[in-house]
């Protein structure tokens, strides 16, 4: 496992970097949507708070669509993006749009008030891709129809097609595209930004536990039926990790990541290993000139989204996009 530590210089960062590259693409498995042609069509369309929410259906593959809450602001144009990635909750997408669960997880309808354009969606296995004989986040059906493809590699090119909306809805501006999440959303924007360099800012609490230190890896907390990355999972008997999470903070250098994590309570095996993480990815960030674009929030308040959380959250959003 290459050490950030000793790399001094931005010499040798391109060919570290592939490497690293190479080392995620091929744990998580992820399939390619680009010989897809995008289809978007309204299904639903409300006007909610000076807000215009539209339900969405798109194109993943040639035989699956997925859809997708879409919030508009009303009479903003060139306006910042922001993904919006929903936690370990049946609601999916639902929640993060302010219909179901708790209203402090309703990210897309929040920062559309703030005047983003937002969207959010569920990920496989929930809500309206839920299968009706299992429970949400139960990946036992996933891997044996994806032989080839990680659960989380699998979420991560839903996810980027998301972000390919958004070059479709014309009021967003392209540069400036943002993705937030908690929870299992948490990991997910992380994964996000180390992939995709439309991302131009990333906020994600309560995400990751480093590898080396979790006692479950490969696996989301206490769900033993939501297996990740199956080659992590693998790898948890004798901590052979290819990558740790420091290596995938340091895959989304320079883009700003905003790491929020609690530190009692919380779900994940040994949060305080989180700043570990982020101090060794900070070092590429230094380098890569943009040392104030990593920052890491902690607190004391368990495994939710604190009022503290969402001020944190805006004021980085607010600063970069």
């Amino acid at each position: 496992m290459q050490d950030l530590a000793k790399i001094t210089s931005l010499t040798g960062w391109p060919e570290i970097r592939k490497s690293l590259e190479t080392s995620f693409s091929s744990t998580l498995q992820m399939p390619s949507y680009e010989n897809v042609d995008l289809q978007i069509r309204i299904a639903e369309e409300n006007e909610v708070r000076g807000l215009t929410r539209r339900q969405i259906v798109f194109t993943l593959t040639e035989t699956e669509l997925a859809m997708a809450w879409l919030f508009l602001p009303e009479g903003r144009e060139d306006v910042p993006g922001i993904l919006c990635c929903h936690h370990e909750t049946p609601y999916g997408k639902d929640e993060c749009a302010g219909l179901e669960g708790n209203s402090r997880m309703a990210f897309a309808q929040h920062y559309a008030e703030l005047g983003y354009v937002t969207l959010a969606m569920d990920m496989p296995t929930v809500n309206r891709r839920a299968s009706s004989k299992r429970e949400p986040y139960d990946t036992t059906a996933f891997y044996r129809e994806n032989r080839k493809t990680s659960f989380a590699g699998k979420t991560l090119a839903d996810h980027r097609r998301a972000l390919d909306i958004f070059s479709e809805v014309k009021r967003v501006d392209p540069t400036r595209i943002g993705v937030i999440g908690h929870g299992i959303g948490g990991l997910n924007a992380l994964l996000l930004s180390a992939c995709d360099d439309r991302v131009q800012a990333c906020v994600a609490s309560c995400g990751f536990t480093r590898f080396a230190t979790d006692k479950n890896a490969g696996i989301w907390p206490h769900m033993e039926n939501t297996v990740l990355y199956p080659e992590i999972k693998k790898c948890a008997s004798d901590k052979t990790f290819p990558f740790d999470w420091e290596h995938i903070l340091a895959l989304a250098a320079p883009t700003p990541l905003q790491i929020i994590t609690s530190l009692s309570n919380s779900v994940h095996d040994n949060p305080k290993s989180c700043q570990k993480a982020v101090s060794s990815a900070a070092k590429i960030y230094k380098l890569l000139g943009a040392p104030g674009a990593i920052d890491h929030f902690t607190h004391h308040d368990g495994h939710v989204v604190a009022p503290e959380t969402i001020e944190v959250a805006d004021d980085w959003f607010e600063r970069w996009l």
